[in-house]
């Protein structure tokens, strides 16, 4: 590897954003967002959501994804309501995009050459656009409206060869094209080392362009796209800027500006970037399981900035922890949504009342949601119990579910797990932290937060109903006392041969739980960042032309 010479630095994490507000609990939450995932038609059996959208329609939030069953709404971004759709002949088709034209919502997926719409989302009421002349089959479709123009153009592509294309349409004449399409991105894998496959962009050739999505910003064109694929924790968002919505589009340097390729889940591409009702800016976006199968995934909501050139950034890093929705708007430049508590589970001592072979215990706490503690069985009384190691403050509860042996399908798609969590102090004398035992909802990643904090070394969590699969778990994480970040000692950064991939290393703390790398193009907009729980980083996804600068703090 050759050395560089590279300015490094550290700084201490901000305090959350809203220390004052830690006690409004209702509006705490966790990625992966907690949805009613729908488990596929297909063998074999597993829950999939992706290629999600969301858009702000006369005062709701309406969240799109593939292979759903239906859509959700929401007044807040918190809660989310199941709304089954019979109505969209082509819901199962992948990549859905949404277009809001006055008071009506149109619907298009990909490969279909349908268009339907509807005047109400909130019920299950949408029709197919008669004399519709929309004429592209292709995929991952996105319609944009132009509000400065009332022009709508439709983005589009999803390849390992051709690229992302852009066109007009006409929607008074059944939004058939206008003019030829226009090439708008095309591969670089030479040049951007994230768009090359692998779990850490390791394969030098063509990803999967793909996932196109338009945003329009302050008078600029952001072309959003995802790549190298979907299977893989460093699927992430790109994007190119104009002035035009046609182009000519300039490649943003600080790309990919969407990208989680670490913590408890990882993947953060082929999404879409909103504003809310507060002129905060959000991307949702695909994150990864991928272990029944490669379309096995889940959906991860994240804070974006731009910075005072223009460039569009999102917040990733920790946001599969508790982090606070915003009900006003906020500098995510300056502030971050951290709810203020520490990960206190991680690689703790587990006992169960029983395992599966291959789904041993401490997969529940080992903090990677592709793998998971099972039960030998479904029963009833079958438990999981984490040793703090003391008695420590709790705030909340992450509880992860894994459905395996499970055999749904869409049909019988929804599971409600019905379970117990107690704590205690002497892992004799018990008290609930959190009553399940009667829940109607498919909840598989819920974030208990605790009304009020409670103290405890114990954490037990108890299957209470006889289950078709076993109970088993991915994830029983467990936050509290107070979170912070810092500083780290003997930081060496290295470039490779290969300018797409750096390698750091520091010396390592003994009481972190973790690290966070921090990376940017200038040493004050280190606004992209990546967690490790071990004193080394080594990654693919840079860009072979710029120079960066770096910064890795313990947590």
């Amino acid at each position: 590897m050759k050395k560089v010479v590279i300015f490094i630095f550290a700084v201490l994490f901000a305090d959350g954003l809203l220390a004052s507000d830690k006690t409004v609990t209702s509006r705490v939450v966790a990625n992966p967002l907690n949805l009613n995932y729908r488990f596929e038609k297909s063998e074999p059996s597993r829950r999939e959501a992706a290629d999600p959208e969301i858009i702000l329609f006369k005062g709701k939030y309406y969240l799109f994804a593939s292979k759903s069953g239906g859509y959700w709404s929401s007044p807040d971004l918190v809660d989310w309501t199941f709304i089954p759709c019979k109505t969209i002949s082509t819901l199962e088709y992948y990549a859905p995009t949404v277009l809001a034209m006055g008071d009506t919502l149109f619907y298009l997926a990909s490969i279909s050459k349908k268009i339907h719409y509807t005047l109400n989302p909130d019920v299950d009421d949408w029709h197919t656009l008669e004399n519709c002349q929309f004429g592209i089959s292709n995929t991952d479709h996105a319609l944009f409206r132009d509000d400065a123009t009332g022009r709508v153009y439709d983005y589009y592509g999803c390849s390992n060869v051709g690229p992302i294309y852009g066109v007009e349409l006409d929607p008074a004449n059944g939004f058939r094209s206008i003019g030829e399409p226009v090439t708008l991105i095309e591969h670089h894998p030479d040049i951007y080392g994230w768009e090359r496959p692998g779990e850490n962009n390791e394969e030098i050739k063509n990803g999967w362009n793909e996932g196109a999505n338009m945003l329009k910003h302050n008078g600029k064109y952001y072309l959003q796209y995802a790549a190298p694929g979907t299977q893989f924790r460093t699927y992430a968002d790109g994007v190119y800027v104009s002035d035009a919505p046609l182009g000519p589009f300039k490649y943003m340097e600080n790309s990919p500006f969407s990208l989680k390729p670490g913590g408890f889940i990882g993947g953060a591409g082929h999404g879409g970037t909103f504003c809310d009702k507060y002129g905060n800016y959000w991307h949702i976006a695909t994150m990864k399981i991928s272990q029944r199968h490669s379309f096995e995934r889940r959906l991860g909501l994240f804070p974006v900035f731009f910075d005072e050139d223009g460039s569009m950034n999102a917040r990733t890093v920790l946001t599969d922890y508790p982090i606070v929705i915003p009900d006003r708007k906020v500098d995510f430049s300056r502030d971050n949504l951290s709810a203020g508590w520490k990960l206190l589970s991680y690689g703790k001592k587990v006992q169960v009342s029983s395992s599966l072979t291959g789904h041993e215990a401490e997969k529940a706490v080992n903090e990677q949601v592709e793998d998971w503690w099972a039960s030998a069985t479904g029963d009833a009384g079958e438990w999981l119990m984490v040793d703090l190691g003391k008695t420590l403050t709790v705030n909340a509860i992450h509880v992860n579910f894994a459905d395996e042996g499970f055999t749904n399908k869409a049909e019988n798609s929804y599971v409600c797990y019905r379970y117990r969590i107690e704590a205690s102090n002497d892992g004799e004398r018990w008290t609930v932290f959190a009553d399940r035992t009667q829940n109607t909802r498919d909840m598989p990643h819920e974030l208990i937060v605790a009304p009020k904090a409670v103290k405890a070394r114990f954490l037990r969590i108890v299957n209470e109903e006889t289950l078709q699969g076993k109970f088993s778990i991915s994830g029983f994480r467990v936050f509290g006392e107070k979170y912070k970040e810092q500083k780290i000692n003997g930081l060496k950064v290295e470039r490779e041969a290969d300018r797409c991939r750096y390698a750091l290393q520091w010396d390592a703390l003994p009481e972190a739980t973790g690290y966070i790398v921090r990376w940017g193009l200038s040493p004050d907009k280190l606004h992209s960042a990546a967690m490790t729980y071990v004193n080394e980083f080594e990654a693919g996804f840079f860009n072979s032309e710029a120079d960066y600068f770096f910064e890795v703090v313990s947590f």
